[in-house]
């Protein structure tokens, strides 16, 4: 038996939501995990490359994959040790860009080892495992659940999830280069401690957005995709990043401009047709950089994950 499950690219912080805030998007990875009816096979872990800028020799074919982690503490939960297995991983969603791979390859695996299993861990113990493995849960709430989410790691180590309703007229606009930035490096250039001015600065602005959200207001909601955590210290590690935010200010329909999760690409929130009036402004940023770029303008993807 087999089971495969298709996963939405998500992105994530929105600005001011670090670590909480995720939104998912409509590329999507597809994982699939069989039994093996050899005993004795052990682990087989298969790649194929549907992306022009995936690194296939940058996931690992063993005990090491992210996958093969989350899948154990899975069987671990119910009590079991894992059979031999075969993951096949269809890729899609460009490594290292800030777009949520790692988790979309997390939450697949899980459902469908879960779906072979008999379905006995509930979604709060999947977004649990999920999210250990992760090591966060703003990427993998999306991913499950489709559109926005607004996510919490408890200290028990469940998660708290709410997901609210993103308006139709709102664009979302992904600007993925051609080159990576690891997380671990885009993490390294954060201070370990901030000043209570800008922590009370981004709950504001969190605040904020939320509510702007509620009451669908594009006015309000140019006024919260500010931070002080996070962007200050990625900006110089995004290349293009200064530049577009500022020729971006005060056009009109282009509601912010913030880094996708830990980065390199760039999300553009815009209004109706906001976006393409400017894009061939955006383009000539990333020309006059040297740096290619793929300009991808989408909407919300509110179904999340797939068992197909």
């Amino acid at each position: 038996m087999k089971v495969s499950v298709k996963v939405p690219a998500t992105t994530a912080n929105l600005g001011p939501g670090f670590d909480c805030l995720g939104l998912a998007l409509p590329i999507y990875n597809e994982i699939t995990v069989e039994e093996t009816v050899m005993p004795g096979s052990g682990i087989e872990i298969n790649v194929i490359e549907d992306s022009e800028t995936f690194d296939i020799l940058s996931i690992p074919k063993n005990e090491d994959n992210i996958v093969y982690k989350a899948i154990e503490l899975l069987y671990n939960f119910v009590g079991q040790s894992v059979s031999d297995i075969k993951i096949t991983i269809k890729t899609n969603i460009p490594v290292a860009r800030g777009l949520g791979s790692s988790a979309s390859v997390i939450v697949g695996g899980l459902l469908a080892a879960n779906k072979l299993l008999g379905n006995p861990a509930d979604d709060n113990v999947l977004l649990s495992i999920a999210s250990e493995v992760e090591g966060h849960p703003d990427n993998v709430a999306p991913a499950m659940f489709g559109g926005f989410c607004l996510s919490s790691m408890e200290d028990d180590g469940s998660v708290s999830v709410s997901k609210i309703e993103w308006p139709e007229d709102w664009k979302l606009t992904v600007l993925i280069p051609d080159y990576e930035l690891d997380t671990r490096i885009a993490r390294s250039v954060l201070p370990e401690t901030v000043s209570i001015s800008d922590a009370s600065y981004n709950v504001r602005k969190c605040a904020m957005l939320i509510n702007s959200l509620y009451r669908q207001d594009s006015e309000m909601m140019k006024k919260c995709l500010k931070d002080k955590l996070h962007q200050p210290y990625r900006k110089d590690l995004v290349k293009g990043f200064n530049e577009l935010c500022n020729l971006l200010e005060n056009k009109d329909d282009i509601l912010g401009c913030v880094i996708s999760g830990a980065g390199p690409t760039i999300l553009v929130i815009s209004k109706n047709d906001g976006f393409e009036k400017v894009e061939n402004e955006v383009k000539d940023v990333f020309e006059n950089i040297n740096i290619k770029c793929d300009i991808r303008t989408f909407t919300v993807e509110n179904e999340g994950s797939l068992v197909i």
